[in-house]
């Protein structure tokens, strides 16, 4: 086994960010994909989540010496900004730039792509059967002391741990969007995850940057999206139910509270298909005129238009003007 290698199978939004970041750190990263067609799409996207972590990176120079640099680097990407200096960063950026072209790589083979793995981060879409699917191709390709994380948003590591082939050794690494800034990293284990196991992904999140968040039992959608997703589906209900258009919904939300980004930009960045998946477990969802069923039918009307978010150039906004 190669402790120096990581593995991510699937080239989403999030699935990319995971596998840069460890890149980023010096592990030798592997991306899985389906077929040449994925490869099609997620080059532009490893293109592009690396330009924008190294002009981050860039961009905190500038926030030397002042007091509110604190609060606004990239947090994934400088270990400690008390000791941070424009030639340190520097440094970063030059390191950086090596490892993000240097150590990326990308496998359709599944054996070769899992061969001596030290981790395997599933980040696939979200949806159980296409995670058991996924699980039964790899199960007996993996080396026998591989670890197995999934970066499932919703869902708990003991709905699949069966389909692993190695219970003992997977549990859940869940990661927050734009993961070099907002650098979370919640582990959850499921009863039969090996204590050590659980110890070993903790100090492995640690070492890309992350603040590993420990969860004691399992909870769907962890800490982070046991509060976002309510939040999410509340304002998802009020344009389905016609009382606002999604752009008065967000600027509600931050004139009401100062924040950055309303809940229709964030499903933007999350991506309109995650949320469509994650809509649609709820039952509710397939019974005919609740607001689930409404919230469901007219995101699968954007998704149908390729409206899918901000990687597509649109979702609720317009991202090419």
């Amino acid at each position: 086994m190669n402790e120096n290698k990581v593995v991510v199978l699937g080239g989403g939004v999030l699935g990319t960010q995971i596998g840069l970041m460890c890149a980023y750190y010096g592990y030798d990263t592997t991306f899985w994909l389906r077929s040449e067609s994925s490869i099609g799409r997620t080059t532009p996207k490893i293109e592009r989540y690396s330009g924008l972590m190294l002009e981050d990176l860039a961009a905190a120079k500038a926030l030397v010496g002042n007091p509110m640099g604190a609060f606004m680097y990239p947090r994934g990407l400088i270990r400690s900004w008390n000791d941070a200096t424009v030639e340190s960063i520097d440094e970063l950026l030059e390191t950086g730039k090596k490892n993000l072209t240097d150590r990326i790589h990308i496998e359709l083979d599944r054996e070769a792509a899992v061969k001596d793995a030290y981790i395997v981060i599933e980040s696939m879409s979200e949806d159980p059967e296409a995670k058991k699917n996924v699980y039964s191709q790899f199960r007996d390709l993996l080396d026998e002391d591989t670890i197995l994380v999934t970066n499932s948003s919703t869902l708990l590591p003991s709905m699949f741990a069966e389909y692993t082939g190695r219970p003992d050794k997977y549990c859940s690494l869940h990661f927050a969007n734009t993961i070099w800034k907002n650098n979370t990293a919640e582990v959850m284990g499921h009863p039969g995850t090996d204590p050590e196991i659980y110890a070993k992904v903790v100090k492995f999140a640690a070492s890309i940057g992350m603040v590993p968040l420990q969860l004691h039992k399992e909870q769907p959608g962890y800490i982070l999206n046991s509060m976002l997703v309510p939040f999410l589906s509340a304002a998802q209900g009020l344009w389905a139910n016609g009382v606002a258009d999604p752009e008065t919904i967000d600027l509600t939300w931050q004139l009401a509270t100062s924040a950055p980004a309303g809940p229709f930009k964030i499903l933007d960045i999350v991506g309109l298909e995650t949320a469509y998946n994650i809509n649609q477990m709820k039952p509710a969802a397939q019974q005919e005129g609740t607001t689930e069923n409404k919230i469901g039918k007219l995101l699968k009307e954007k998704i149908d238009k390729g409206e899918t978010g901000v990687n597509a150039g649109k979702g609720f906004y317009d991202y090419t003007k």
